[in-house]
Parts: structure tokens; C-alpha cells; sequence
């Protein structure tokens, strides 16, 4: 199967599932929001596209649509949070991944030639993985100040599920940078070709 279908399968599931689990069980306007925000969050790469008139690569879309659809999807709308334990952590860690990647694709578009330094872009990942995974923990806590609700389980764990969150997600960029360190000139990494202007 083509990874662009794949794609287009993850979005459809998630899309036709919230709406599925909207219409079937009791709403609140929190729960609404937290079961309709899929809709605007798994198709924003086709939204970035057509805004910005670039086109990404299907890959980097896959990645995106895995992390979404496995962390928000399946572990909010879902719920599978509430049900399979470290369920949380597994998506934390590859937040970490994805940001990570994310982070060398910016540079890949901001900074033309590759860098001589290679420890530059290492503390970059890490960095700008660190930095998302702190701003999705106040938004959680802003989510729990405004709707109700313990996404961060504070009330059980008190600060240890966003630290072991961070922590995780910091492991998953370590993993990213160790990787880039090894094959940063491999195929695998020319960021060049992750996103490509329409002309």
C-alpha cells in the first residue's frame, strides 16, 4: 500500500470514529471539544500544504498521523489512557521522535547547506523536543483549569505523571539525535527532500 493511502486510512478512521463516538455517548461541551479536535488536528498537514502552497512528504506526514492518531484518537477519544497502562508513555516517547525529526526538518528548510558542527543540530532536536513536550503539559493543565478533568493525574500522582511525560519524550529525542549522529549523511536523513515547494 502507498503510504499517501495509509495516510488517507488514518485520517478517515479517526474523523469517522470521533464523530461515531460523539453521536453515542454523553456530551459535555469539554468532551465535545476533546472528541471533535481530531477533526482539525489529523488532516492539519493537507492544511499546512494548501496555506502555505508546500508540499510535505508523505513519510513525514505517516509519522505526524501515527503519533495523533495513537496519542489523541486512540488514547483520548478512545480512552485508552483509562484502560492500558504506559499507554501514556509510549506516546509521550514518540512525541519525542517526531519532534525531534520535526526539529531537523526546520533547520533543513531554514539553513540551506548542512551544518559543519554536527553537535549544533543534536542540541537542537533535543531542545526543541523538550520545549514541546512542556508547552503540551501546560496545555494540559490550561485544559484542566478551563473544562474540569485530571489529564495530568494530579490528583493521583501528583507532579510524577508530567515529569515521567517529559522524561519520556526526552528519551525519544535522545534516540533521534543518537541516530542522526550515526547516519547523518545516510539517505535516510536529507531533510531536503521532506518538504518540497510546489512550483
Amino acid at each position: 500500500m502507498k503510504i499517501k493511502y495509509l495516510n488517507y486510512a488514518l485520517c478517515f478512521i479517526a474523523i469517522l470514529g470521533s464523530f461515531y463516538i460523539i453521536l453515542t455517548k454523553e456530551q459535555t461541551l469539554g468532551i465535545f471539544l476533546k472528541d471533535f479536535s481530531i477533526v482539525l488536528t489529523m488532516p492539519l498537514m493537507y492544511f499546512i500544504e494548501r496555506l502555505f502552497k508546500v508540499k510535505i512528504d508523505d513519510k513525514l506526514k505517516l509519522v505526524y498521523m501515527s503519533f495523533i492518531f495513537a496519542a489523541q484518537f486512540l488514547g483520548v477519544t478512545v480512552e485508552l489512557y483509562n484502560v492500558i497502562d504506559y499507554f501514556d508513555k509510549i506516546t509521550h516517547a514518540l512525541s519525542g521522535v517526531l519532534t525531534a525529526y520535526g526539529a531537523l526538518l526546520i533547520l533543513s528548510l531554514v539553513f540551506k547547506e548542512p551544518f559543519k558542527n554536527k553537535f549544533f543540530p543534536i542540541v537542537w532536536m533535543i531542545a526543541f523536543s523538550l520545549a514541546i513536550a512542556s508547552f503540551w503539559e501546560m496545555f494540559e493543565y490550561t485544559a484542566n483549569i478551563l473544562f474540569g478533568g485530571d489529564a495530568q493525574r494530579v490528583a493521583l500522582t501528583g507532579v510524577n505523571d508530567t515529569m515521567q511525560d517529559i522524561i519520556v519524550a526526552f528519551l525519544g529525542s535522545i534516540l533521534v539525535s543518537i541516530t542522526y549522529a550515526f547516519y547523518s549523511q545516510a539517505s535516510l536523513f536529507d531533510f531536503k527532500h521532506s518538504v518540497k515547494k510546489c512550483r
